[in-house]
């Protein structure tokens, strides 16, 4: 991600006290992913002050009321900072060599929206989809690597031409076979555009060829092209809903962010792993889940905070999946077909190292934090706590699990 300025949004969130007698109702988890969002696009990555001492030694300016230098190579040509609007050469402005897919058939399928205001959370207590945005890069095979180790799978969104890295399909460059390493290894592949633009700062046209070029690149290496995606920076306005309806792709955020891309240097890795522990260690597998954010692009990410995720995952009971597995959606609507056709998704998640008990069918569960009375709603499985507390409302605090707990209608009474 590259902005030059790096600002920290505190967020406060005010819930109510347990012992009152109303439900207790954790943070907006939109609103925490769509927040974090907004920090990551404001993070400082390749882009630095010292390129901008470099481009005062040109005498050639560009851009908008030119405030940018012309040159070339990767300082000036590096998607998604090189000006489209103003430079040929920028990277983002490089079709690749393929088939052109606009004319695919774009038919919808499943019960998963498409386009729209997007997906923030996975549908399946005990899931977590841990995600990957801006790779393939030269850190991802020893991803792959450390994911096969633990059987655990990942959704990649992929970038074609960021970071100069080439374009995604270029036979001599190694991309390709990633790409095809991912799939063969059961991941799930989704498109996380051409060059890592800002969708609002686009025209129309450009905000579709970002879409496409992709879709050029993934058939080239894959014969099919994904129906997920996520937009760079998480920004996707109306025209952006609107077109990602109309070419048939799932827009997908997120609702935990570790914020890896922040913390890449050795001695600050440990505070997205306390982010980490702060939302998923010691909770309850049967009852939680969620939609992650990584980027395979940071060295630290790769090589510390990973395997770290994972074995958390693991030893807190939940199951490593895939985006489309956590929405319930069927394998066979995470693609298209294109060049080639779709090959069958034959991967079972490890099993989970926690038993959850079936749900009774006689027993409702809370879905407003209520819990008792006449009618027997049980806090078991509720998404506010599995402990009803002597007020009858849902919770998992001391307030709730403890004096007046009432045991008939949840678990977990102190």
């Amino acid at each position: 991600m590259h902005w030059s300025e790096l600002f920290t949004i505190a967020v406060c969130a005010s819930t109510a006290a347990a012992h009152q007698p109303v439900p207790r109702v954790g943070g907006n988890r939109k609103l925490q992913s769509e927040l974090a969002a907004k920090k990551a696009r404001l993070a400082v990555s390749h882009e630095s002050a010292e390129h901008h001492e470099k481009r005062q030694n040109t005498d050639d300016r560009c851009g908008e009321k030119y405030g940018a230098w012309c040159g070339q190579g990767e300082e000036y040509c590096l998607s998604p900072d090189c000006q489209l609007n103003y430079g040929s050469g920028c990277d983002g402005n490089q079709k690749p060599d393929g088939v052109d897919t606009s004319d695919i058939e774009r038919t919808k399928v499943g019960d998963v929206p498409y386009g729209g205001v997007g997906i923030y959370d996975c549908e399946n207590d005990g899931d977590i989809a841990i995600t990957f945005d801006d790779g393939p890069y030269e850190y991802t095979e020893d991803l792959l690597d450390l994911l096969a180790q633990y059987e655990a799978k990942a959704t990649f969104f992929i970038t074609g031409t960021n970071l100069h890295k080439g374009k995604l399909n270029d036979p001599a460059l190694p991309w390709a076979s990633i790409i095809q390493r991912m799939a063969a290894e059961g991941h799930q592949i989704a498109s996380h555009t051409w060059s890592h633009e800002n969708f609002s700062a686009m025209s129309d046209t450009q905000a579709r060829d970002q879409m496409i070029y992709n879709e050029i690149a993934l058939n080239d290496i894959l014969g099919y092209i994904p129906t997920y995606m996520r937009p760079p920076y998480s920004i996707c306005e109306d025209y952006c809903q609107d077109m990602l309806a109309d070419l048939g792709y799932h827009v997908i955020y997120f609702d935990l962010d570790t914020e890896g891309y922040l913390h890449s240097d050795p001695s600050l890795i440990q505070e997205s792993k306390d982010i980490w522990d702060d939302a998923v260690e010691g909770t309850d597998a049967c009852t939680t889940s969620y939609l992650e954010i990584e980027h395979d692009i940071h060295e630290q990410v790769v090589h510390n905070l990973t395997e770290y995720l994972v074995a958390s995952l693991f030893r807190n009971g939940y199951r490593s999946v895939t985006v489309g597995q956590c929405l319930g959606d069927d394998p066979a609507n995470w693609y298209r077909a294109g060049s080639g056709t779709v090959p069958a998704y034959t991967f079972t998640p490890k099993a989970p190292t926690v038993t959850c008990a079936p749900e009774d069918p006689s027993t409702p569960t809370s879905v407003d934090g209520d819990c008792g009375g006449d009618d027997g709603i049980t806090c078991e499985g509720s998404e506010f706590g599995n402990c009803c507390s002597q007020y009858g409302w849902c919770g998992s605090t001391t307030a709730y699990c403890g004096e007046g707990c009432q045991p008939d209608f949840g678990s977990g009474c102190q």
